[in-house]
């Protein structure tokens, strides 16, 4: 099994990556839905939640209110630590039961928003960064997402800074162009990773 750790700053493009990747053949542990999935109504997550920032942060429903739970969070980072505390460990402790889950000559492809800003590189054979500049990233945030420029920033200010990111990456691609740039990159580093997993020298394809 060759574990890989795919990041990127919001509104990258990681999860077209990740979608590549999968129709060549990942198996992809998204640490995005796993988080969605341990806060769902009827969790010890959400009740959890609920303990920490109180009863506004749930809809009519009874469900989390993420846009107004995001406003609490991405305005204090201490209020941030706080989710993640709650929200990390349960999301680690469901990866791992789907990393085991799957087959022994298993391509693992975890897509971990946060693998930076939490230390986490070191627990993967490889890394792989989506890199685009900041300006890329307020652009994708305001047209497709909606936000203001003052919350795309917000969002990012939160995250990791791109240096901090690219200095974790074994593996870098590129996708400030247009989507069909995107495509033979991710091949070339499905390419790699196969490679890498079957133990052969494995190209490099950071440039």
């Amino acid at each position: 099994m060759l574990n890989v750790g795919l990041t990127g700053g919001i509104g990258a493009g990681k999860s077209e990556v990740a979608r590549l990747l999968v129709s060549f053949g990942a198996v992809l542990i998204d640490s995005d839905r796993i988080s969605r999935e341990v806060v769902a109504p009827g969790t010890e997550g959400l009740a959890a939640v609920v303990a920490e920032f109180g009863p506004g942060v749930l809809t009519s429903e009874g469900a989390l209110d993420r846009p107004a739970l995001g406003a609490i969070v991405f305005a204090d980072q201490e209020r941030l630590k706080a989710l993640n505390a709650i929200v990390h460990p349960l999301v680690r402790r469901r990866s791992e039961e789907l990393q085991r889950a799957a087959g022994a000559d298993a391509i693992v492809v975890h897509d971990v928003p946060l693998l930076t800003e939490n230390g986490l590189a070191p627990l993967y054979d490889l890394v792989v960064v989506v890199d685009v500049a900041p300006g890329t990233q307020v652009d994708r945030l305001v047209r497709q997402r909606g936000m203001t420029e003052e919350e795309a920033g917000a969002r990012m200010a939160a995250q990791a800074t791109r240096e901090e990111r690219l200095a974790v990456a074994d593996l870098v691609i590129h996708n400030d162009g247009p989507l069909d740039a995107l495509e033979p990159q991710v091949r070339a580093v499905w390419q790699t990773l196969t490679e890498r997993a079957a133990g052969a020298p494995a190209e490099d394809t950071t440039g």
